[in-house]
């Protein structure tokens, strides 16, 4: 076979059934990241990529499960984040490269369980970039209406954001890591200002979170049932969904095997507050009923809680800083998967002008832009068929959500699988960091991200969004198949997992360590 990127050879070698080229020091000369995160600065990005999740998008989840369905699902599924951070902590502690869940599981489960893998996080991080643009042009269409009396077309408010963002993302990683912190620390005071208004003001009343009418047979407190639980869980998640992002920052980390572990579980701790102060103030103001809103409306629930105690012009000023909670979560993501789909071309996985980063900036560009016409013609495409077909125009913003958490979870239950796998087979991989829930904690995990999962397949509404997960997911199998795994590259990832653990850290080994001794096995 002959490559034809620079810095590739014709030499090629087949190892563990995929085909590896040579790459020598020029290829990863044009793909290095810059090391300028701390802990705080992890920390910042990991809040910013999740705090949209209590502005927009719970709340369609009262609508399945009632206020008491939603909140079992929210208890569920912090424990299932606390359980699932604690074994990433550890993979990525052992694991200090930028391939984050796509690396664990080819250590693990071998190149096709990390290509399954990785390529879940993608859809879930390119297409929870989608949901947030469209939550975000939601909210600032309405500020704009509200304070200047004009309108924008959301395809035109979808190509603002994506542009300046992914500019911002360009401008190198201690930018997006500063700026990241200050919006997510921003995104926080304007939910604990809400709670305090709301106080302050006697418009909190709790029995309004149980005024849902219950079905026959049901309580108001699970006024669906228990199957209101199950179909919650997904929504629940969307309080949390990207914390698990911060492995892929280990390049851009001073010190990773440290600080991923440490900054995820107090961004954990940090996220289960305010979704917990959420739940039970915006609907306590608004009314649970009020906010059991069909997906596709109602995208800004925060914003009808401060429409009740104060007047239109004064809430939209303080939805403008709502916004920013949006806006922060814009920038997390963005990076997430910009970061992701550098490290999988970097291997060869997807095309490898993917992982070619800016010789300035140091910043995964190519993947930024492309990630971003992929997410502006799933919004354009989601759009269309709702007004095609006028039964699913509701649920537009639901298909779109529904298919970031399917992603999501298949990413999860594939990761939990992994730790277990690589604490009996690499056993003699260092380790600077345990899970204080090991093996136990790594199997709960995988047991609610599987009821998740069920969640998503059983809700009748969504199963649209599962055919479309499903389509893209076959696609990009076929393509690996006949393509992909014949053209891999040795990155740290890979010679982790060749290495049985013993090398894949190019803080200090550089890029390429493995590199002679797997060309010279032939």
């Amino acid at each position: 076979m002959t490559a034809n990127m620079p810095g590739m050879t014709k030499e090629t070698r087949t190892v563990s059934g995929v085909s590896y080229e040579t790459a020598g020091a020029e290829y990863f000369d044009k793909r290095k990241l810059r090391r300028s995160a701390g802990i705080w600065g992890l920390w910042g990005i990991g809040i910013a990529a999740v705090i949209s999740g209590d502005f927009s998008g719970w709340n369609p989840g009262l609508g399945v499960g009632g206020w008491g369905g939603l909140l079992i699902a929210t208890a569920v599924v912090i424990v299932m984040y606390f359980t699932m951070i604690f074994s990433i902590g550890e993979m990525s502690a052992a694991m200090p490269h930028t391939g984050g869940a796509y690396s664990f599981s080819r250590a693990a489960l071998g190149p096709w369980g990390g290509f399954v893998t990785g390529l879940a996080e993608t859809i879930e991080y390119v297409v929870t970039t989608a949901v947030v643009v469209l939550f975000s042009a939601s909210y600032a269409n309405s500020i704009v209406t509200e304070l200047f009396g004009l309108s924008l077309p959301p395809w035109l408010w979808w190509i603002i954001l994506y542009v300046v963002f992914v500019g911002l993302n360009s401008l190198g990683a201690s930018v997006g890591f500063r700026f990241a912190l200050v919006v997510a620390i921003i995104s926080m005071a304007v939910l604990l200002l809400f709670a305090v208004l709301a106080l302050a003001n006697g418009v909190v009343d709790f029995s309004k979170l149980l005024d849902i009418a219950p079905t026959e047979g049901n309580s108001s407190f699970l006024p669906f049932g228990g199957m209101g639980i199950l179909f919650a869980l997904p929504f629940a998640i969307w309080f949390f969904l990207g914390i698990e992002e911060l492995p892929l920052a280990a390049e851009e980390a001073h010190n990773p095997a440290k600080d991923i572990p440490k900054a995820s579980v107090w961004g954990v701790v940090t996220l289960a507050f305010f979704a917990v102060l959420v739940l039970f103030l915006n609907p306590a103001v608004t009314g649970s009923a009020d906010l059991t809103v069909s997906p596709g409306d109602g995208d800004e629930p925060l914003l009808a809680g401060f429409r009740v105690f104060l007047p239109g012009s004064v809430a939209a000023i303080l939805s403008l800083f709502a916004l920013i909670g949006l806006l922060a979560s814009l920038q997390g993501i963005m990076y997430a998967y910009g970061r992701n789909m550098y490290s999988l071309s970097r291997a060869g996985y997807y095309p490898k002008f993917l992982s070619l980063t800016g010789a300035k900036n140091q910043t995964p560009w190519v993947a930024l832009i492309v990630g971003a016409v992929i997410g502006f013609i799933i919004l354009v495409a989601v759009t269309l068929l709702g007004t095609a077909i006028p039964d699913i125009a509701g649920a537009v913003t639901g298909i779109i959500l529904f298919i970031a958490v399917f992603g999501a979870v298949i990413s999860y239950m594939m990761q939990m699988v992994s730790f277990i796998v690589l604490r009996r087979k690499f056993p003699n991989a260092k380790r600077p960091w345990k899970s204080p829930t090991g093996i136990a904690g790594a199997v709960v995990a995988g047991i609610i991200a599987f009821a998740a999962f069920l969640g998503i397949i059983l809700a009748p509404p969504f199963q649209l969004a599962v055919v479309t997960f499903l389509v893209i997911f076959v696609v990009g199998l076929a393509i690996f198949a006949l393509v992909g795994r014949k053209r891999l590259v040795l990155s740290p990832e890979e010679e982790y997992a060749l290495s049985g653990g013993l090398h894949g850290d190019p803080q200090t080994e550089g890029y390429d360590a493995m590199e002679a001794e797997v060309f010279a096995e032939e």
